[in-house]
């Protein structure tokens, strides 16, 4: 129904073959989009090189999003490869485990910043890199949480952290529009990835989230990518700054 042939796409947060991010690739590329991949450090690139080349990326390379250098030549690679970018998702976040385990009262100055840096204010500076190579519109997409507008058990800092990134989800939206760019967050519900891992008790959230959804089926990383594909495509360029649930219904019910 729709066709990404001749797209580009741009992929931060590939970590395995169980990420959020590579269910998202896998999408672009069955529709047509050509990919570039990015990998955090060198123990990650074992895991993510295989994958990207699995899947054709034109691009694999090297990103910390802190490192201003590394994106630096990430976007000059991509400009002089493709001289343009479609569509861009980010689907990275971080907490120290002191911090996301403990009360959200106690996390640190340094430990929130933190957090919000890599998991909000990198979906911006992204943003702000793609938007020359965005001169006839595009999508930028993001992936949140329902922590982020209500409290989960366990889900700590992340949840006022997530919600930083919807609201500047909704900002970017409508700074991006007049120019035919869309800001779009993905919410999934509970499901398994390396990130989740880290959440405290996270299987009993994975089966109160089966239980109770309506559809009693948790999200799969292909689930994500087929809407964010669809997001992706030139039907959906006039739907921008929402918070788009792929959770089975469990958003209107936990």
């Amino acid at each position: 129904m729709f066709d990404l042939t001749g797209f580009k796409a741009l992929v931060v947060g590939v970590a395995n073959d169980q990420s959020i991010a590579y269910g998202c690739a896998k999408a672009f590329r069955k529709q047509g989009a050509d990919l570039a991949i990015t990998y955090l450090n060198e123990k990650a690139e074992s895991y993510v090189r295989p994958l990207a080349e699995d899947l054709e990326a034109d691009i694999i390379a090297p990103l910390d999003v802190r490192d201003e250098d590394q994106m630096d030549a990430l976007f000059a690679d991509i400009t002089q490869k493709w001289g343009k970018l479609d569509t861009l998702l980010h689907s990275i976040a971080f907490s120290k485990k002191d911090d996301l385990h403990g009360r959200v009262v106690d996390c640190s100055a340094a430990g929130f910043g933190l957090a919000m840096d890599i998991s909000v204010h990198s979906f911006l500076r992204l943003i702000r890199k793609a938007e020359p190579l965005m001169p006839h519109g595009g999508t930028c997409m993001t992936v949140s949480f329902m922590g982020a507008q209500k409290v989960v058990e366990n889900y700590g800092v992340m949840g006022p952290v997530k919600a930083a990134l919807e609201a500047a989800t909704r900002y970017a939206a409508a700074e991006m529009g007049p120019k035919g760019i869309s800001v779009h967050a993905l919410s999934p519900g509970p499901l398994k990835t390396r990130a989740a891992s880290g959440i405290a008790e996270f299987d009993e959230l994975l089966n109160d989230a089966a239980e109770r959804a309506p559809t009693h089926h948790l999200a799969t990383i292909d689930d994500v990518g087929a809407y964010a594909a669809f997001l992706a495509s030139r039907e959906a360029y006039n739907v921008t700054g929402g918070i788009h649930f792929i959770d089975g219904g469990y958003s209107i019910v936990g």
